[in-house]
């Protein structure tokens, strides 16, 4: 049949407005902003504080009272906000955290069983973006089958503090690895056309004294390390929301906090997400709100629902304007729009937990570091008549760490019963045994277990062994600070073990780093962290030598509290002391930055980690080209394995502004076949040539000579050049 031109035109504008749905904020041509504006000018006062106000999604207490959760919150969630119907905004469904889908600990119902990825920590360890892009897509997967579309994740707070409970769920003690790392995992996580936090915002650096302490730090020198991590991982992801933390800052909330929310984050950085408060840490309406706080998380944690009835009250007197309320609402839609929730709704659905296992693997495989080799014990030679395997459970299972982060495995937990048994616990396993991974693999060599309560009867059967597996563990978790020593007498027992036969080879389970006094008396010490759903299979593989110990460390290990920048910390153990301060005069010098600073040896520096291959780096250049440096090198596999190298850089300036000797610039992780060689080349982000100066308002790179440090770690150093820079503000 001939149709008219003016026939034909109409047919497709028909069909671009079906395609685009009947709507006009519907239309996927437009910019997220834009589509926002459109949707919000369509919204009811009581519709947009619907947006803004966040319900708990599992049974909660209030003076008292147990309350239950509205019913069309999905079970056990972090939390829930209704969405609006009418205009096809969907309900906001929260789910904790960065190692995967968590059930909150108080539900009523049956927990939900998910798969969890190493510790935070631990995919630091990997140094590798592509491994923590590839874990956060898989979580961020399981939570869109689970029927979350906002996943509160990417933990970036730096380790200033040791002892934080909570630096198992973030990314280590440097800005430039902790941002690349974390920002990974969250551009991972949002591929799945859902939204990820970016938290705790900001210099949460402790749990001890959470709710009340306040971080006093110079902002220049926050500027260039704590802030500085969010920023990189910001640039990296873009994050649809912020998660600002409990902590106070200069004295103020954080999410009370004008100076951390609405000028350095959404002024300076230009940042057009949404800021929601973490769980109980909103103090007040009017001052949050117009100090850039844009949602109120499950306020039944916060006594009052301040952005419920109080904000329509504010509304009406005037301390929140209309224009504020519009902007909280615009920002939120707008991450909805731009992160692909409105337009590619979540659906429930079937999980594939081998598939997800495996990238959890992957994960706890390059996150393996092998600190000490002594005699080359490790990867375990074929031929061994018997191996003894002594503690930390390790014939049912790994370890995991504590608090909202915590995942429930399938398979249930591998060993229950340890206290606490309630939040932060439970105390969890996952049921990936190193030893039934390791008989899998040693089939001709006798494998017996001993689970270490008793040092003498440990070092009986480590006696005769070939080799002896010691396990030892920690349990960090949410809500408490540790001390670095071993728990349950582990220090003992590993001596005692050490004594009986010195080809003892220790395997750490930890969320921190340790203090080792017994290091000088064992053959090798392998740091396996918490490694996630199937971390028993990794840790073999490694031990095996299937794969190389290629995992780094992200962050120092002291040889004693005395070296650390804060030896003491006040009110420890304690969530919710009286209002106090902690200094912080280190500044940006935090982690390595401390020991080279103040010329001190830690027992393992930032960057360390041994292989089964070697490696040597050559032909170290550096030029600076339309304001950018690039340095270029090559790494060669010396040795007869193959292996997984990562060649670190370094650069150092004596002008003023430096926190300290060197800073972390660039790495690579570099996968070579014995004698091959790659050409690696980096260009360093101007800000690490820089200082920021807060009068200026500006980062300041200084007319001089700069040294560029290439290494396998922060105090390991094969070749040096240097680079000259002309005075730069930008």
């Amino acid at each position: 049949m001939k149709r008219s031109m003016s026939a034909t035109l109409g047919l497709l504008m028909m069909a671009t407005q079906v395609h685009a749905g009947t709507n006009p904020w519907d239309d996927k041509t437009l910019d997220p902003d834009k589509r926002a504006d459109l949707l919000l000018k369509q919204m009811s006062l009581e519709e947009k504080i619907t947006v803004v106000d966040g319900l708990f999604g599992s049974v909660a207490k209030l003076g008292g009272k147990e309350i239950d959760p509205v019913p069309e919150a999905l079970m056990g969630s972090a939390g829930h906000i209704p969405g609006v119907p009418r205009l096809g905004i969907p309900a906001q469904e929260e789910t904790d955290a960065g190692v995967g889908v968590a059930t909150q600990g108080n539900t009523r119902d049956k927990v939900r069983e998910r798969t969890s990825l190493p510790a935070g920590l631990a995919t630091a360890a990997t140094w590798n973006p592509e491994v923590a892009y590839q874990g956060g897509a898989m979580i961020g997967n399981e939570a869109r089958l689970s029927g979350f579309n906002v996943m509160l994740a990417g933990g970036v707070n730096l380790t200033r503090e040791p002892r934080n409970g909570r630096n198992f769920e973030y990314a280590g003690e440097d800005p430039l690895l902790a941002g690349t790392i974390a920002g990974a995992e969250i551009k991972g996580i949002q591929s799945n056309h859902i939204v990820s936090t970016i938290k705790h915002f900001a210099e949460n650096d402790q749990e001890t004294g959470r709710m009340t302490v306040s971080a006093e730090m110079d902002d220049d020198q926050a500027r260039m390390s704590d802030l500085l991590a969010f920023q990189i991982a910001i640039e990296i992801a873009d994050p649809g929301s912020v998660m600002c933390s409990y902590n106070r800052v200069h004295g103020t909330y954080a999410c009370e906090n004008d100076l951390l929310l609405n000028k350095i984050l959404k002024k300076d950085w230009g940042y057009k997400g949404y800021v929601m408060s973490d769980w109980g840490a909103d103090y007040s309406t009017a001052k949050a709100i117009n100090a850039g706080l844009d949602q109120e998380s499950a306020w039944v944690f916060d006594g009052v629902n301040r952005f419920g009835p109080d904000l329509k009250k504010a509304i009406a007197d005037k301390s929140v304007s209309q224009k504020r309320l519009d902007d909280m609402v615009h920002r939120i839609l707008r991450s909805l729009f731009a992160k692909g929730v409105i337009d590619d709704p979540v659906k429930q659905g079937p999980i594939d937990y081998a598939k997800d296992g495996a990238a959890s693997q992957a994960d706890a495989e390059e996150a393996v570091v092998l600190l000490k080799n002594d005699g080359g014990l490790l990867p375990i030679k074929s031929g061994l008549k018997k191996i003894a395997v002594i503690g930390a459970h390790a014939d049912v299972g790994v370890p995991a760490g504590g608090g909202s982060s915590m995942v429930y495995p399938v398979g249930g937990n591998a060993f229950p019963g340890i206290a606490p048994t309630t939040w932060p616990g439970p105390v969890m396993f996952h049921p990936s045994s190193p030893v039934k991974a390791l008989k899998s693999r040693l089939g001709q060599t006798e494998i017996t277990y001993t689970d270490g309560a008793d040092p003498a009867a440990a070092a009986q059967a480590a006696a005769g062994a070939d080799l002896v597996l010691v396990f030892a563990r920690n349990w960090d978790g949410e809500a408490h600070d540790e001390p670095l020593d071993l728990p349950d007498n582990q220090d003992a027992l590993i001596s005692a073990v050490a004594a009986a036969n010195a080809k003892t080879v220790v395997v750490l389970e930890t969320g921190n780093p340790v203090l080792m006094p017994w290091v000088s008396k064992v053959a090798g010490v392998v740091e396996a962290w918490y490694s996630g759903t199937s971390g028993g299979e990794a840790i073999a593989r490694v031990l095996t030598g299937e794969v190389d110990a290629s995992g780094r460390l992200p962050i120092t290990f002291p040889a004693s509290v005395d070296q650390l920048a804060h030896p003491q910390i006040v009110n420890f153990g304690q969530e919710r002391p009286e209002p106090y301060s902690v200094e912080y005069p280190e500044g940006a010098a935090a982690g390595y930055k401390w020991y080279d600073k103040q010329n001190l040896t830690p027992l393992f520096p930032f960057g360390f980690g041994l292989s089964y291959s070697a490696y040597a780096y050559e032909n170290l250049t550096a030029k600076e080209e339309g304001g950018k440096v690039t340095v270029s090198f090559t790494v060669k596999n010396t040795g007869a394995r193959a292996g997984k190298d990562v060649p670190q850089l370094y650069v150092g300036h004596q002008g003023d502004g430096w926190e300290a000797p060197r800073r972390l610039a660039g790495w690579q992780k570099v996968s070579l076949q014995p004698g091959e060689s790659k050409q690696v080349s980096l260009t360093i982000d101007p800000r690490l040539l820089a200082h920021f100066d807060g009068k200026k308002h500006k980062w300041e790179i200084a007319k001089g000579s700069y040294e560029l440090s290439l290494g396998s770690s922060s105090r390991n150093f094969a070749q040096k050049t240097t680079v000259n820079l002309e005075a730069k503000a930008f």
